[in-house]
C-alpha cells in the first residue's frame, strides 16, 4: 500500500472527525438553549455545597464544555487535513497530540461520571435529595432550585422527592416562606394551565382548596401523589446513556484518526527513505555511465578501420601529393617490406 492509500485513509478519518466536531458544537448549542433541561440539572447537584454555589446549573457548563470540545475537534481536523497536504512531521505531531488530549479528557470524564459520580457532586441518594429539598426549596436566594423543583413536579406529575410529606419539615413550611395553610406548593396540584410550557412559573390549580386539603381522600384527585425521585433518576440515566453512547462513538473515531496518523507517518518515512536512496545513488550511476561511455569510445578508437594521419605526418606528405588515409593494409605492406628488403 502506497502513500496515496494512507493519505486517503487519513482524509477519511479527518472527515468523520470533522463531522463529530460539528455535531458536538450543535449539541452544545442545543443544550445551552434548552432552558428547562438545564434548569432540571440543578436538582442533581443540590446536595453538593461546592456545585450548588455555582451561578448556573451544571448542564449549563456541560453544554459549554461540549461546544468547546467540538470546536477543538474541528480545529484539530483542519490541522490534520493541512498536515496531510504538507507532508510534514510537525503538523502530524500537533494533530496527534490534540487528538490524544481530547481522548484522555473524554475518558477521564466518562470514568468519573460512571464510577465516581459523587466526586463530581452528582448525587441521587434519597436522603440527600430530601434534605436538599427541605433546606433549599422556597428559601430566598435559592430561586433556581425552587423553579427546578416546580418544573419537575409539573412536568413529571409528582410531589416531593420521596412524598408530599417532605414539605412538612421543610424551611418553606416551617418559616412560612409560602402560604401558612399550604401543605404543598401549587406545582404539586393538577394544573389548569398545564399545556403552557411556563406553567411551572405560574401554576394555576384546577381546584386549589381541594389540592391543599389535609385529608388524602379529598386531595388525591387534585394533587400528585407520586415520588419525583424515580422520574429524576430515569431522566438522569437517559441523558447519561446518550452522553456515554456519543462518547464511545467519538472515541472510536479518535482511535481511527490516531491509527491513520501513524500509518501516514510510516508512509511518509518510507517515501523519504526511497527518495534519499535515489539521491544517494544518482552520483554512482552518473559515474558508471561515464565509465561506460569512455570504454565505448576507446573500443571505437581501437577498432576504427581507417586512422587519419597525425597533423605532423600530414604536413610532411603535402609536398608529395594530396593527403590521404592510411589503412591497415598499408601498415601490413610497409612491415612486410621492412622484413624482406
Amino acid at each position: 500500500m502506497g502513500r496515496a492509500y494512507y493519505k486517503f485513509l487519513l482524509n477519511l478519518c479527518n472527515f468523520f472527525f470533522l463531522i463529530c466536531g460539528l455535531l458536538l458544537i450543535a449539541s452544545g448549542c442545543y443544550l445551552y438553549a434548552d432552558g428547562k433541561r438545564v434548569l432540571l440539572s440543578r436538582l442533581f447537584v443540590a446536595s453538593s455545597d461546592r456545585l450548588n454555589s455555582l451561578q448556573q446549573p451544571l448542564l449549563h457548563y456541560i453544554a459549554l464544555g461540549v461546544a468547546s470540545a467540538g470546536l477543538i475537534a474541528v480545529l484539530a481536523a483542519v490541522v490534520g487535513c493541512w498536515a496531510n497536504c504538507l507532508h510534514t512531521y510537525l503538523f502530524h505531531c500537533i494533530y496527534f497530540l490534540s487528538v490524544v488530549v481530547l481522548l484522555l479528557t473524554e475518558s477521564v470524564v466518562c470514568l468519573a461520571i460512571t464510577l465516581w459520580p459523587h466526586c463530581l457532586g452528582i448525587s441521587l441518594d434519597e436522603s440527600q435529595m430530601v434534605r436538599a429539598l427541605q433546606e433549599h426549596y422556597g428559601v430566598p436566594g435559592q430561586e433556581q432550585f425552587t423553579n427546578a423543583m416546580d418544573l419537575a413536579q409539573a412536568r413529571f406529575g409528582c410531589c416531593g422527592m420521596k412524598s408530599s410529606l417532605d414539605y412538612d419539615t421543610s424551611l418553606w413550611r416551617l418559616q412560612n416562606f409560602g402560604q401558612r395553610n399550604w401543605p404543598v406548593p401549587l406545582s404539586c396540584c393538577v394544573l389548569e394551565n398545564a399545556p403552557n410550557p411556563l406553567a411551572y412559573l405560574d401554576p394555576k390549580p384546577v381546584n386549589s382548596s381541594v389540592c391543599q386539603s389535609l385529608e388524602r381522600l379529598s386531595y388525591e384527585r387534585e394533587r400528585f401523589t407520586e415520588s419525583c425521585l424515580p422520574h429524576l433518576d430515569d431522566w438522569y440515566r437517559e441523558h447519561y446513556s446518550v452522553f456515554l453512547g456519543a462518547s464511545l462513538v467519538l472515541a472510536l473515531v479518535e482511535f481511527c484518526v490516531l491509527l491513520g496518523i501513524i500509518m501516514s507517518c510510516a508512509g511518509l518515512a518510507s517515501e523519504r527513505a526511497v527518495l534519499k536512496g535515489c539521491k544517494e545513488g544518482l552520483p554512482d550511476r552518473k559515474r558508471r555511465v561515464k565509465v561506460v561511455q569512455s570504454s565505448l569510445a576507446l573500443i571505437e578508437n581501437i577498432y576504427e578501420p581507417e586512422v587519419e594521419l597525425r597533423p605532423k605526418a600530414r604536413h610532411s606528405t603535402e609536398a608529395a601529393g594530396p593527403s590521404r588515409h592510411v589503412s591497415s593494409e598499408d601498415f601490413s605492406e610497409y612491415y612486410s617490406k621492412r622484413q624482406h628488403p
